[in-house]
């Protein structure tokens, strides 16, 4: 998805990094094209992943490309006025740090926003991903250490869902379908397709969406697994694969979308 370009002004570009529960992923991003024009770095999330500690690696990712323009972050974390909430895979300091001061103490006095990663992801892939994303009631969902959902109606975000945390049997839909428990339990795709199809049922019946849009690395592999699902709504690949959340959170800090 990558791709580099010359046509870049500085009005255009942001940095988008992406927080997760294993790494933390930044680029710069072309916010016009949705193009990421510097080659996208990523370092391991530091365990314990304090806001600190985190904090310092985000700093790292921007100064390596000598940038000093504004600064759009994604969490794993519930985000009400700037402040985190929860803490998905994160350490539990996340709760209560206000995460926009956070950044500019290390990040120094620039324009940062900070936004749910899934809920980034959502807002890329409005912009630049598949055309239905755009129409009616979706549900998107992000395979990784977790499951990050967003909820968009005709393009319109209703943040913070967090769907993955969703009581599922005797445990949580993330816990039971993620990305990583497919690894930790070296499933197939046919048997972990089987729980993910499971997952999208019940949130079928909680929410109705016209359609599903499926994210996160994993989406790289969509056809051996797609194909599988029995849920009666389209489910449509997320184009922008594991940089929606890069992309996202650079459109988040150019149009000042603070959740």
């Amino acid at each position: 998805m990558t791709q580099h370009t010359t046509n870049n002004t500085h009005d255009d570009l942001a940095f988008g990094v992406d927080i997760g529960g294993s790494g933390v992923k930044g680029a710069l991003v072309n916010v016009r094209t949705g193009e990421l024009v510097s080659e996208r770095q990523k370092i391991k999330t530091p365990q314990p992943s304090t806001p600190d500690a985190v904090a310092e690696v985000v700093r790292q990712l921007v100064d390596a490309e000598h940038w000093d323009g504004p600064v759009g972050i994604t969490v794993p974390s519930v985000v009400r006025e700037q402040v985190a909430l929860t803490a998905a895979n994160i350490d539990p300091l996340w709760i209560g740090t206000h995460v926009q001061d956070l950044f500019q103490g290390h990040l120094g006095a620039r324009e940062i926003t900070v936004l749910n990663d899934a809920d980034a992801a959502g807002l890329a892939e409005v912009r630049f991903g598949d055309p239905t994303a755009r129409t009616g009631a979706v549900m998107m969902l992000t395979f990784g250490t977790g499951i990050g959902t967003a909820l968009l109606i005709d393009g319109e975000l209703y943040p913070n869902t967090e769907l993955g945390h969703l009581p599922f049997g005797s445990t949580t839909a993330e816990k039971y379908a993620s990305s990583k428990v497919r690894e930790k339990e070296n499933l197939s795709y046919a048997d972990w397709a089987q729980r993910v199809d499971e997952v999208m049922h019940a949130y079928s019946k909680l929410f109705n969406p016209l359609t599903f849009v499926v994210g996160g690395g994993i989406s790289r592999d969509a056809d051996r697994w797609v194909p599988l699902l029995t849920v009666e709504q389209d489910v449509v690949p997320a184009q922008l694969r594991n940089e929606a959340g890069i992309i996202g959170a650079a459109l988040a800090v150019k149009e000042n979308t603070k959740p």
